[in-house]
């Protein structure tokens, strides 16, 4: 993997890893499931009209749409809302990489080589040290909705591999577009049309500023990347990096919100860098002379 495609991948994990504490205040401020749907709106809107459709099956868009739209943020949010700590939920999402080679193993026959199965085991472990430090403060169902969550994403990374070399910005944006209408739709069925007209009401600058970061740079800017990066390299050799994401997502925590780091969860954040170096080491080199286009 190039170095070049590395540091974009890396400038992923830390939006991404950022993007759990502005989840967690977006979904204080308003309805989670709202919440939700607001972003993906504006991630779609007004781009898709500027924005020609990604030439792959309109089935794959869409099914990435749902699967990372969706169900992604549909279980993400009420899980944080519902009591998980963003640091915690940083570290228990990323299970996705697991769900992606599974999956990927699955629908497109990649096989994991011994090294990436090694390199992942390694990170699970530093991942399952930090987890144990921090779950005595969450309770069973926001960890069930995080992993539900996992799930949906190692989904999304598959259907992205599937739908290959397409443009990235493309398949982003129209992607985003099947997301808003069934989160509203479910916004209005679970947290009820008062509390959805009221926060629509009660909208205010600080409101747009949090959907505006979490529809840009944590959706489109890091999503397109993400595609892109999937559409030039394993699902297998992707995936792990996204096992630095609870690094970043601690740091940020602890930044803005006051969560702590411990001993013991700067050991485990070494075993996921640890993980992912070895990950890495034997991965398939990327195709040569690739454009972001």
């Amino acid at each position: 993997m190039p170095i070049r495609h590395v540091l974009l991948a890396l400038l992923v994990v830390a939006i991404w890893g950022f993007n759990f504490v502005v989840i967690k205040l977006s979904v204080a401020a308003m309805p989670p499931l709202l919440a939700a749907s607001l972003r993906f709106f504006l991630a779609a809107f007004p781009l898709v009209f500027f924005v020609k459709p990604p030439k792959v099956h309109w089935l794959l868009v869409a099914g990435f749409g749902l699967a990372f739209g969706f169900a992604l943020y549909a279980f993400l949010n009420l899980s944080l809302a519902w009591g998980m700590p963003a640091g915690l939920a940083s570290l228990v999402l990323q299970v996705q990489a697991f769900f992606t080679m599974a999956l990927a193993f699955v629908m497109l026959g990649e096989r994991p080589s011994r090294f990436q199965v090694i390199g992942a085991v390694i990170a699970f472990a530093g991942i399952g040290v930090i987890a144990a430090e921090r779950l005595g403060g969450a309770s069973l169902l926001p960890l069930v909705m995080t992993l539900l969550a996992a799930l949906s994403w190692g989904l999304a990374n598959v259907l992205t591999k599937r739908a290959g070399k397409v443009n990235a910005l493309s398949f982003t944006v129209w992607g985003a577009l099947a997301a808003p209408v069934p989160l509203l739709a479910l916004s209005l069925l679970v947290e009820g049309p008062p509390a959805v007209l009221a926060a629509l009401a009660g909208f205010d600058w600080s409101d747009a500023a949090l959907i505006a970061f979490l529809a840009y740079p944590a959706t489109l800017l890091g999503g397109a990347i993400w595609s892109w990066l999937l559409g030039r390299h394993p699902a297998t050799v992707v995936a792990p990096f996204t096992l630095l994401v609870p690094i970043t997502g601690l740091l940020s925590g602890y930044l803005v919100l006051g969560e702590t780091i411990t001993g013991i969860e700067i050991a485990g954040g070494l075993l996921v860098i640890a993980g992912l170096v070895v990950t890495l080491w034997r991965a398939r080199p990327a195709e040569p002379n690739v454009r972001f286009d």
